[in-house]
This record gives structure tokens, C-alpha cells and sequence, in this order.
């Protein structure tokens, strides 16, 4: 299976290269994507044999859901992290610390409202609580798609660090949202009050951070006394999954505690512990790696589309909710940030970017994907799955022009 999985990512980047020639990760989705919906429309012409099988199987088996929330992610996170220059960071602490945060919690709301309202008017009203999940589901930005975006855009260092801390740590957040309120939805918890759900929240929020911050620490103890490349590598994968893993029996957030293992490698205390050499074959082989597990990641996305179920109702809300999506960003960056905004205001220069820059991608689909199977799995899906291919397509592929034009004279 995993060869299969890696010729077809070879063949999908390679008729990319020579076709579309837009980043990897997207080139790669687009084509899987092409390739599910020839199925799906040649399936019904073809009575005999069911075209669909194979691959709904084969997705199966890999379980999207559990492989990437429970495996992959926690290398995607710290790769990630690693990138992040913490000096700039500091710098916008406040600002990345209320996107994070803040804003994720405005959006999980004003997405509720807004799904709660296009059910309603489409004659398929929902329990509020289900729209809440929703929320969840698609409010957190993707890191995987956003640090990979920063890379080649040549936004200010400032602007950079506050994109990448945002997308890096809302995941967290998201993830921690989502628990708590997919198990009211399905009856798993009674009623929350707020001040549960704040205490919950801090709980695995703050026991996640400070695990990270734990597990990152011993690890440079542990690689300061040799100079090997291989070690430190070795190293940093034990130090990503193994904080991962620790965090999920402890009962804390996993995202949260992986990338500030993570960050932990960008401190002033990591520079003494690796020289210029090491850490840049260790940058190297975390690029490689992050690489490929981005492909592979983009691909299974492209792929998911056989596990829906076309209806027109999806199709409508779907095209309802993507410019809904596009406004409660907006609002909830505007709103979290407004301190930042109104005293040092940049023609809106930083509000556009990270407000078009706010794409969805993996963990959004892998939680819809983790839905418990009824009714509103099978109407919140194809709603989900459409925001996301929204936001990596059009919104990816948009948005160097849209950085070219905020930032003319970079």
C-alpha cells in the first residue's frame, strides 16, 4: 500500500511539473482529485463492476482519521515548529496569542451561527450543537499547508513568524474544541457550562504546553554532550511522537505539546547545542520529511471525495458556506487583533493576508472524516470537505498575487 500510494504521488507531481506547474501539495491534490471524480462518473456507466471498491478499501484501511490525528500530525506539527524564528515570534507574542486562540474561538462561533442559518433556510434545520462541531471542524487554519505557503511567498519576518505561530498552535485549539463538543453532541457529556468548558480547555491547553516544554528540554539536555547527525535526528523523531503519545494517555492537547517541543529547537539554549553543521543537516533531513508526508497527505485528501455522497442540498450549502467561511476569518482575526490594529495600523496590509492566508486543510478533513457514521456525518462532511478544497485550490493558488499586491514594495 505504501508503495502504491508513493508511485502514484510520484506520477501526480510529475504530471504537475509538466502540466500545471502550481506548488506540489496543490498539483498533487488536483489531480487526485480529477482522478476520483473519473471514477465516480465512470462508475455508474459501468454496472458490472464497482470502480469504486478498490480505492474506498484501500482508504480504509489507511484510516485517514486516525493515521493523521494520531501519527502523522505530530511530525507535520514539529517540522513545522521548527521553522518558526522565535524572535520574531516574541515579537508578536500578543498578536499570535489571540489569533490562536481568541480568534479560532470567534470563528468556531460565527460559523455556528452561520451553518445554523443556511440549514434553517435550506429546509434542513440542525441542532446547534452540530453546527458548533462544524465550527470546530473547519475554523482552525492548516500548518501544513500555511508554513509551506510562507516559504516561498517572502512575506516581512515579523509577518511570517505571527502566520506560522497562529497555524501552528489554532490547531491545538481546534482539536480541543472539537473533543469537547462532539462529545455533547453524541450525548457522550451533558450539557457544558462555560466554566467547565474553560476549565477543560485550560486543562489540556496548558497541560500540553508545558509537557512540550518538558520533553523539549530533556531532549537538547540529552543531545548537548555529542555531535552526531544521526542522533540528533533519531533524537527529534523520539521527541516528536513520544510527546505526542505521552500527551494523548495524559489527557492533554498532542498539538499543542508537539509544537513547543518544537519551538524548543528554535531557542537561544538550542543554538549551543547544535553547530552550525548539525543543525543544518537536521533542518534538511526534517524538510525531506515533511516534503513527502505533505504530498502524501494532499493526495489522501484529493482521494476522499469517494467516501461522499453527492446530494444537491450538500452542494448548496457548500457554495453558502464557503463565502460565510471567508467573513467569520475575517471578523475573527479583525476582532481578536483590534488592540494590535488600532495602534499601529498597516493599510490593512497584515488583516488581508492573514484573512486570505487562513487555509484549511488535513486536520479539518481527518475530524470530518472522524464523525460518528449517521445523518449529520453524511450532512456535515461534503460541507467540510468543500471548504477545504476551497481554501487550498483557490485561496492557495491566489495567494502570492495577493501578497504581491498588499506588499508592492517589499
Amino acid at each position: 500500500m505504501i508503495a502504491l500510494l508513493l508511485a502514484l504521488a510520484a506520477a501526480f507531481s510529475i504530471a504537475n511539473h509538466h502540466t500545471l506547474r502550481v506548488p506540489v501539495t496543490i498539483g498533487v491534490l488536483i489531480f487526485s482529485l480529477l482522478t476520483s471524480l473519473i471514477v465516480m462518473a465512470l462508475n455508474p456507466l459501468i454496472p458490472a463492476y464497482d470502480l469504486q471498491a478498490l480505492p474506498r478499501s484501500v482508504l480504509g484501511a489507511i484510516d485517514l482519521p486516525e493515521t493523521f490525528l494520531n501519527g502523522v500530525l505530530s511530525l507535520l506539527l514539529f517540522a513545522g515548529a521548527m521553522q518558526v524564528n522565535l524572535t520574531h515570534l516574541r515579537a508578536r507574542l500578543a498578536s499570535a496569542t489571540a489569533l490562536a486562540i481568541v480568534a479560532t474561538v470567534l470563528a468556531v462561533a460565527f460559523l455556528a451561527v452561520a451553518s445554523w442559518l443556511v440549514f434553517s433556510l435550506l429546509g434542513h434545520a440542525s441542532p446547534f450543537i452540530w453546527c458548533v462541531v462544524l465550527g470546530a471542524i473547519i475554523a482552525p487554519t492548516d500548518p501544513v499547508s500555511v508554513v509551506g505557503m510562507l516559504k516561498r511567498l517572502g512575506l516581512p519576518d515579523t509577518v511570517q513568524a505571527l502566520f506560522a505561530g497562529e497555524s501552528l498552535f489554532n490547531d491545538g485549539v481546534g482539536v480541543v474544541i472539537f473533543g469537547l463538543t462532539i462529545e455533547v453532541a453524541t450525548g457522550g457529556r451533558q450539557d457544558v457550562s462555560a466554566l467547565e468548558f474553560l476549565s477543560s480547555f485550560c486543562r489540556e491547553a496548558l497541560g500540553g504546553g508545558v509537557l512540550g516544554a518538558l520533553t523539549g528540554w530533556i531532549a537538547l539536555r540529552i543531545l548537548r554532550g555529542q555531535r552526531d547527525s544521526h542522533i540528533d535526528l533519531l533524537t527529534s523523531l523520539a521527541l516528536a511522537m513520544g510527546t505526542f503519545s505521552i500527551a494523548s494517555k495524559l489527557g492533554v492537547s498532542g498539538p499543542i505539546a508537539v509544537v513547543v517541543a518544537g519551538l524548543c529547537f528554535g531557542t537561544s539554549y538550542s543554538r549551543s547545542v547544535f553547530d552550525e553543521l548539525s543543525r543544518k543537516e537536521l533542518d534538511s533531513a526534517w524538510t525531506l520529511l515533511d516534503e513527502v508526508l505533505n504530498v502524501l497527505l494532499f493526495m489522501l485528501i484529493g482521494f476522499e471525495i469517494l467516501e461522499i455522497t453527492p446530494r444537491y442540498f450538500s452542494l448548496a450549502a457548500t457554495f453558502l458556506i464557503i463565502p460565510l467561511s471567508l467573513g467569520a476569518r475575517a471578523l475573527s482575526v479583525l476582532l481578536s487583533t483590534l488592540p494590535a490594529h488600532l495602534r499601529h495600523w498597516d493599510h490593512g496590509r497584515t488583516f488581508g493576508v492573514l484573512t486570505w492566508g487562513g487555509i484549511r486543510g488535513g486536520i479539518s478533513v481527518s475530524l470530518a472524516l472522524g464523525l460518528p457514521p449517521g445523518e449529520m456525518r453524511d450532512l456535515l462532511l461534503p460541507v467540510c470537505y468543500g471548504v477545504v478544497v476551497f481554501s487550498i485550490v483557490v485561496q492557495g493558488l491566489t495567494m502570492e498575487r495577493v501578497v504581491n499586491r498588499l506588499y508592492r514594495h517589499r
